[in-house]
């Protein structure tokens, strides 16, 4: 039986490009269930229960904020996407791949997966220790494949602040965690309908 060597494990570079479906799906999966394992252990260190996170509010005025939120990032998304040529707001390819052939329900499980995790970890964690402006930035640099162009990257520190602004608003977390789903799933549902209309 041969032995394990960590110095063994080579490390390169893969562009999005190479990964197939699977390792595509399973890269963003795994990715997620990091942020989360992440966020969950900063609220325990901050000696805080991460169950409250969650606890659902006595108002309504929660969904208001996320929708309100989502809508007039959708609108200002869509506009700039009528003005600025699509180079300038360029991914990688990331997003059309990961959600250019899923069925509409797996756009939905995707983006409640990552509004939740990722919710988790910026606002419930980071931005109770260093506010809005700094985990805005955070969650800006985190989106590697954006950093190449301005546009995307003003315009997600954007959101994170808005985000970050109606959790402190609202004082639920349930109203950032609605308006990222919202962003991503209709956006996700975008790139599959542009897809099929080809």
């Amino acid at each position: 039986m041969r032995k394990f060597d960590i110095r063994n494990i080579k490390i390169r570079k893969v562009n999005v490009d190479q990964l197939n479906d699977k390792m595509l799906l399973a890269n963003l999966y795994v990715t997620q269930a990091l942020t989360l394992i992440i966020g969950i252990a900063w609220v325990l260190f901050q000696g805080r229960n991460p169950f409250s996170l969650l606890k659902l509010p006595q108002s309504n005025d929660f969904a208001l904020w996320g929708a309100g939120l989502a809508i007039v990032v959708l609108l200002f998304d869509l506009g700039i996407s009528r003005f600025v040529p699509e180079e300038a707001s360029d991914d990688g390819g990331v997003n059309d791949r990961i959600f250019s052939t899923r069925a509409i329900w797996h756009i939905a499980v995707i983006s409640l997966v990552v509004s939740l995790c990722e919710e988790i970890l910026f606002r419930g964690a980071i931005q109770y220790a260093i506010g809005p402006y700094w985990t805005s930035i955070i969650f800006a640099a985190i989106h590697v494949r954006y950093l190449r162009h301005w546009i995307p990257t003003g315009l997600v520190f954007s959101i994170s602040y808005g985000l970050g602004w109606i959790m402190i608003h609202t004082g639920t977390l349930w109203a950032p965690i609605l308006a990222h789903f919202l962003v991503d799933l209709v956006m996700g549902c975008i790139i599959r309908l542009r897809r099929e209309e080809k």
